[in-house]
Order: structure tokens, then C-alpha cells, then sequence
């Protein structure tokens, strides 16, 4: 192992006309973490609030404190980032300004994964928590135009205290805030053992919750296949070690069990050794439907459209091609019937007029 990674992997330009097309592309985002989304500027204002913290202050300084060495390392220096979100004004901020972010590339819906253990167990009032996510939530569609929904997940490095903690809040209909559609498991894997989870997935979708756990992102494909037989995965995050299953492959395409692939974060974490080695085209030719997301993106130095920009290159897209990709992610989100297909009609207008060359 080397002493450091590089903030984000190197990847060749797309050409200037695809870079706008994608830039301009409506899009959803099905996997992108709610405090992993917190920008430079954000995260620096956080800790100026929190000074007792050892998060840099210096957005400058920022880029080499997410220099990860490892998968554990990531999740080290996100806990930290983590314990910078201390008040509701703190939540509250943070997830107006992903909400900003997100509608700056074009991200008309996007599930945001949200783990309230990590706030609650902080101390912040759990009313005051779903309140600070609701006003946020309904600010940021009424400013920017960008729809969010919300996933709970649970975080698997703190067990099932955590678990019945967040299946509590996900299912308590005093508590249950109206943006969320969807329960997950984040963290670790290597440890973390899917089944034991089974029974708060149980109730989650017994209330009606939608599943999309990580699976597979560290570990092997048992894990994903441990996602879908125990905790009924509909989606599956990262998923990238199904590639060595045949098997798992031709199962998620017959099932039409989507991948939420983030290729940047799979290349930061070390899941992945090069971009070149990333099994996106692998999937794509066994006739998986995959999205493309972000995960963790300014700790990741990257975005949504710099990931469409990966994907170009790693499967020889042009604007239909990226078209058709945005509108595999409307076809995987838990947006209604009538978002999707308004959605998908903004997808093919904008397609349609951008100019041909």
C-alpha cells in the first residue's frame, strides 16, 4: 500500500461539448451521503462553530485532511466530520447547502442518506433533528427546484443499538418525516454482517420503506448476495465486488435489481485499484442496470457531473448515451409515477434540442 491516495483519480477529459452536455443534462442521484456532501466551505464554517474539533478550519487544508490511506481511514475522518454536526441549526444548514449543490448540476430529485444515530446520540433532540431536515428539505425545493427525499440508513459500526435506534425513528409515525422513502445500512463491511440486520429491515419495510443497502463495496459478493436474501434489498450500494459472481450478475440483470455505482469513492476507499480497473462496463455488458453517483463527493474531490464524466470514458458514451444513464437513475428512484415521467420527458426535451455535431 502506498502512504497516500490521490484526492481523485485521474481520469482523461471528455471534450468540451460533452463536459456542457452533461453540465446542462437534468439528472437524479440515487447515492450520496447527507454529511459526505458537505463542501469545503461548509465543513470549514462547521468547524469554526466547533473549534474543539481536529477538523481544519482552512478549506485549503481540507483537501489534504480527506486524503484517505485506507477504507478505515475514510470512515475515521467522515466520524470526525460527523461529530461537527452538533445543533439543529448545524443540520439544518448542512443539508439546505447540499440541497444548493445539488440543484448547481442540474439534480432535479436526489435521495439523500441521511444517519440520524449520528446526530441523536449527539445529544440533538429528535424532533428538533426531523424538523431541521423537513425545513431544509422544503427550502432548498422551493429555492432551487431540486426535489429530496431522504434514506435512513444505519450506521453498521455501531451495531444494533444503532439499528433499533434508526428503525425507531424511520417507523414512529409521531417522528417519520414526510421526505423519507427508503431504509439502508452504511459503514464498514468487513465485520458487519448483513443477516443480523433482518429484523429492523423487517419493520422498515413493513411500514412501507423502500431497502437500499450497501453491499459488497468491501467485501465479497456473498455480502450483496446477504443484502438481497435477508434484508430484500431493491438496490443494492456499490455492489462492486458482484463482478466475481456470474451468478450474482445474471441474477441482479434478470431481477433488474439496480447498482448504485460511484467509481470516484471506489478508487478513494481502495474498493477499487484504478478507474481502469472498475467494473462498470463489466455490469453494463452483463446486463445489470446501473446509476452512477457520487457517494461522498467534495471528500472525494468530486461531483455528479464529474462521475457522468467517468462514465463517458469508461463506457464510450456520447450525449444519447449519457441521456440514457440519467434516465436509469429516474427509473431506479422511489419518485412517484408522474416525477419520473416528467423527469424523464425533461431527460429527452433537453436531449433533443442540444445541438448536433
Amino acid at each position: 500500500m502506498t502512504d497516500h491516495l490521490d484526492h481523485a483519480p485521474a481520469a482523461a477529459p471528455v471534450r468540451p461539448e460533452l463536459a456542457a452536455f452533461i453540465a446542462g443534462l437534468p439528472k437524479a442521484e440515487l447515492h450520496v451521503h447527507h454529511v459526505g456532501s458537505a463542501s469545503p466551505r461548509i465543513v470549514s464554517e462547521l468547524a469554526a462553530r466547533h473549534p474543539d474539533s481536529r477538523v481544519p478550519t482552512d478549506p485549503e487544508a481540507l483537501a489534504d485532511y480527506f486524503t484517505f490511506t485506507d477504507f478505515a481511514h475514510f470512515i475515521e475522518v467522515y466520524l470526525s466530520v460527523v461529530d461537527l454536526v452538533r445543533t439543529p441549526e448545524d443540520v439544518r444548514l448542512l443539508t439546505y447547502e447540499v440541497g444548493r449543490e445539488l440543484a448547481r448540476q442540474q439534480v432535479r430529485y436526489a435521495e439523500l442518506t441521511i444517519t440520524p444515530f449520528s446526530s441523536t446520540r449527539r445529544g440533538i433532540d429528535e424532533r428538533a433533528f426531523m424538523d431541521a431536515i423537513e425545513d431544509a428539505r422544503k427550502a432548498a425545493e422551493a429555492e432551487f427546484g431540486t426535489v429530496l427525499r431522504w434514506c435512513f440508513d444505519i450506521p453498521g459500526e455501531a451495531g444494533l443499538e444503532a439499528a433499533e435506534e434508526t428503525a425507531r425513528l424511520a417507523t414512529d409515525d409521531r417522528l417519520r418525516p414526510e421526505g423519507l422513502v427508503s431504509f439502508g445500512l452504511g459503514g464498514p463491511e468487513v465485520g458487519v454482517p448483513r443477516p443480523q440486520f433482518k429484523p429492523y429491515f423487517d419493520r422498515a419495510i413493513a411500514a412501507g420503506l423502500r431497502s437500499v443497502p450497501h453491499a459488497g463495496e468491501t467485501t465479497g459478493p456473498e455480502t450483496v448476495w446477504d443484502a438481497l436474501t435477508h434484508l430484500g434489498a431493491e438496490r443494492i450500494g456499490h455492489g462492486t465486488s458482484s463482478v466475481l459472481d456470474p451468478r450474482l450478475l445474471a441474477h441482479l440483470a434478470e431481477r433488474r435489481i439496480p447498482l448504485e455505482v460511484c467509481p470516484t469513492s471506489n478508487i478513494a476507499t481502495r474498493a477499487v485499484r484504478s478507474l481502469d480497473e472498475h467494473p462498470l462496463a463489466e455490469f453494463v455488458r452483463a446486463g445489470v442496470h446501473v446509476t452512477v453517483n457520487s457517494d461522498d463527493p467534495p471528500m472525494f474531490g468530486t461531483d455528479l457531473n464529474t462521475e457522468y464524466a467517468v462514465a463517458a470514458r469508461l463506457l464510450d458514451l456520447d450525449e444519447r448515451g449519457l441521456a440514457e444513464l440519467a434516465k436509469n437513475a429516474v427509473e431506479a428512484s422511489f419518485l412517484d409515477e408522474a416525477g419520473r415521467s416528467r423527469l424523464t420527458a425533461e431527460i429527452d426535451d433537453f436531449t433533443d434540442r442540444w445541438p448536433t455535431r
